[in-house]
Order: structure tokens, then sequence, then C-alpha cells
């Protein structure tokens, strides 16, 4: 508060400024108010499909499909990696199923089958918008390329440590103290090996003595080849192996030793200059995923047409995409910077004290990588409340990020069924899915 000055008329001054401020601000609150009363009346009256997404579809502008076209990226170019178990979910349905085109987006989606390839194509231009996994995701981000991430795809990924079937070993411990050193097929440079290594952390088995690593591709992992004492894929890989050939059994997961994130992100040229062609890539993102809730089956008929994935069997993909796209909650979709960028720090100090990443990535500098405006607004279009934390941890979960192992948290290793949704706390409006209308708590 002002403090009151010597002079009569400068303390009526004072006092006025005080009175001003007062008025001002109070009718700030009052306009704020009325603004939100008016949004949850408007969402309160809104009507949505049977999938949950409120009609009619938002379109975006002419100026930004020739701003567009003026820069030779229409139709929009989408890169993704078709053997990557949910993030190719979202994005074929994105694309094949109408949702990109309902908002006047024309969008081209194709198939990459590494990261690396996919970051070369985003750092060129020749594909605006892109998925990555945290690994891809932290060489754009040392490399300067200017990306945004707008939402999280396939959180906690499964990655496991998978055994013959005839194989001792129970346990990682048993990794430990053999006669001999065993032999570990995994991708070198990837998610699986900074997994396998943390968990070597936690249990006291030592890489290059007790563990040998064998850099090794996913699709010779498959086979399980003799000689191996354990293979390290990351799903659907892993899935395949170990329940649909039953070629081997999992004795160890990643949950554990780090949080696996994915990134659907966009080049930052389109959040300066057509950020309504962003919000409609968000605002499709989170559709997919609740189309897919509604139509599993239909997902899958989607994604058996994809020449990469007609080889696969469809009772596998209904299973990966049950797990790696029903399982949490759809606000895991939401952007957590601060709680993927501690995270990721991790993985970029390993990758920088083993020489394979020129200079050290900050979770500051990951966190400037990340830009959830977009998916916060779909949420307020959603009527759903943004949740103070990622929804497969606990509530109230305050452990720290690094301090291995992690508490037990819901993945795919605990969940029997998918998380419930949506739950009264998770609206700020009522909202409507499959003919079921949800309200908010009191």
């Amino acid at each position: 508060m002002d403090q009151p000055r010597e002079s009569k008329n400068g303390g009526e001054q004072t006092m006025s400024k005080s009175v001003n401020r007062l008025f001002n601000t109070t009718l700030a609150g009052a306009a704020g108010a009325v603004l939100a009363f008016a949004s949850a009346f408007a969402i309160a009256d809104q009507e949505f499909n049977d999938w949950g997404w409120p009609q009619p579809y938002e379109q975006i502008s002419e100026e930004s499909i020739d701003w567009l076209k003026d820069r030779g990226w229409w139709p929009i170019s989408m890169a993704y990696q078709a053997p990557w178990s949910g993030a190719n979910t979202l994005n074929v349905v994105m694309v094949h199923g109408g949702l990109l085109e309902a908002r006047g987006i024309e969008a081209n989606l194709t198939s990459f089958g590494t990261g690396p390839e996919i970051n070369e194509v985003i750092a060129s231009g020749r594909a605006q918008v892109g998925i990555g996994g945290n690994f891809p995701f932290t060489s754009l981000v040392e490399r300067g390329v200017p990306i945004q991430t707008i939402g999280v795809l396939t959180p906690n990924l499964l990655h496991a440590t998978i055994v013959p079937n005839d194989s001792e070993i129970e346990s990682f411990e048993d990794f430990a103290n053999r006669d001999r050193p065993a032999v570990v097929g995994l991708a070198t440079g990837s998610s699986a090996e900074f997994y396998f290594v943390q968990a070597a952390a936690v249990h006291g088995v030592e890489i290059g003595k007790d563990v040998q690593l064998r850099n090794m591709s996913l699709p010779e992992q498959m086979t399980m080849p003799r000689g191996l004492d354990a293979v390290v894929p990351w799903d659907a890989a892993a899935t395949i192996i170990s329940e649909f050939h039953e070629r081997g059994r999992v004795v160890d997961t990643i949950y554990s030793y780090n949080f696996y994130q994915g990134n659907q992100y966009v080049r930052q040229e389109l959040i300066d200059n057509v950020p309504d062609v962003v919000q409609a890539i968000t605002d499709a993102f989170i559709e997919a995923s609740l189309w897919i809730r509604l139509n599993p089956d239909q997902a899958v008929d989607l994604l058996a047409k994809q020449p990469e994935l007609e080889t696969w069997d469809r009772e596998l993909l209904a299973q990966q995409t049950a797990m790696h796209n029903n399982l949490y909650k759809p606000t895991a979709a939401y952007p957590f910077a601060e709680f993927w960028s501690k995270e990721n720090e991790r993985i970029s100090k390993w990758l920088y004290e083993g020489g394979r990443l020129n200079s050290m990535v900050t979770a500051a500098d990951y966190e400037a990588a990340f830009d959830a405006s977009f998916m916060e607004e779909t949420f307020n279009k959603l009527g759903w409340k943004v949740p103070d934390q990622p929804p497969f941890l606990p509530a109230g979960w305050d452990h720290e990020i690094g301090d291995l192992p992690y508490p037990e948290y819901d993945s795919s290793a605990t969940l029997t069924d998918p998380q419930p949704w949506p739950e009264p706390q998770d609206l700020v409006a009522p909202w409507e899915f499959d003919g079921t209308r949800y309200t908010p708590e009191d």
C-alpha cells in the first residue's frame, strides 16, 4: 500500500490512487468472473459428437493456407514411425480418419523407420510436423532445430529385458556375479540402453564385467538368436517376443528406472505464423485419442491398411492400441514441461558423458522446446481440467526425479484395466462421450 504523505493534498492524491486501483481491480475481477461464467455456460450448452468433440468443427483461415502454400508446405507433411505403438495409431487416425480434413487441413503422412530419419526431414523443413522419442528429441534440441512439443505420445512405453524361456535368469539381480558375462542384445545409444544401464546401477550389475552389450536392431532381437542371454526391445517388439511369439519371457521392465516420453511436435514457424493450424493439429490429436477409445475396431482397420503394418497380426494391433492409447487418461497427453524436462536431462547427461552429444542439453533447454498453450486451449474447449501432474502418478507424488528406483505408479505392469475416465475432478464443465453426460465435482 502507498504510504501517506505529509501534505493534505498529497494524502488525498494517494488515497485517490488507492481507491482507483481497488476499484479497477474489483472491476477486473468481476469481468473475469463474468467471462469465466460465460465460458462455462457456453461449454455446458455445447453439443458433442459421439466421441466427445464439440461441434461444429473450427476451420483454419484462408490466410494460413495461403502462407503454407507460399512456403511450399501445403499439404502439410507429417513424419511418423509406423512400428511405434500408440504413436502410429494417433497419427493415422488424424490423417486417414479425416480429423485434420474436418478442420480444413490437407496433410500427407509419411512413415520412417527410425527417429534419426525423421529428425533429418524435420530439420530440413521437408516435414513440418513430427513425432520422436526422447532420444531423437534430445538430438533436435541440441542441434537447435526450431521445434516445439505440443503433446506427449505413449508415455511410459514398455521396454523390457527378455531372456530365453529356458534361461536360469529370473530377475535383474541374476545378471551379477555370473561365471561368465551375460551377452545382452540391444540398440546402443537408445532408450533401451539407457534403461538397462540405469537398472544395472540400481542392482549392482557391472556393465563390461557382468554384462557385455551387443548392438542389435529390433528385427534381430525379435528372432532371439542363440548365444544371447537377453534382449532389451521396446514395444511392439517386446510384446511380440514375449506374448505373441513366446520366444522369451520378461524379467524386468523400464518403469522403475525411466519415465519414457514421446513427443508430437511442430516447427516453430507454424506457431509464429499460423497458430490456428497448430491449434487445429492439437485438437485433432486429442480428438483422435477419443475416437480410438470409442472405435477401437475401426482404428485397427485404419492401421491394417498402412503398407508398413499390413503384415502385423490384427490382434497385435488391437492389443497395442489399447495398451498405448487407452490405458491412461487422455490428459496424459498434456506436455508437462517441468516434469519431462527434468527426466530428459538425465538422458542428456548420460549421452554427453558417453561422448554421444557434443553439448549438454539442460532441463531449461528442454523446457524451452515445450509449448503447452495449445493443449491448454484444447482442454478448455472440452471442459477438461489441466491436471497438476501426469495422471499416471499417484496423488501427491513428490519423489525426486533421478532418485532410483522410482516408487510404483500406474503402468502396463500395474494396471489391468484403463484408468477411470472421466472422473468428476477431471472436468471443469459438463462433457459428453458415447451418449453419457459427465459433470464436474461441486
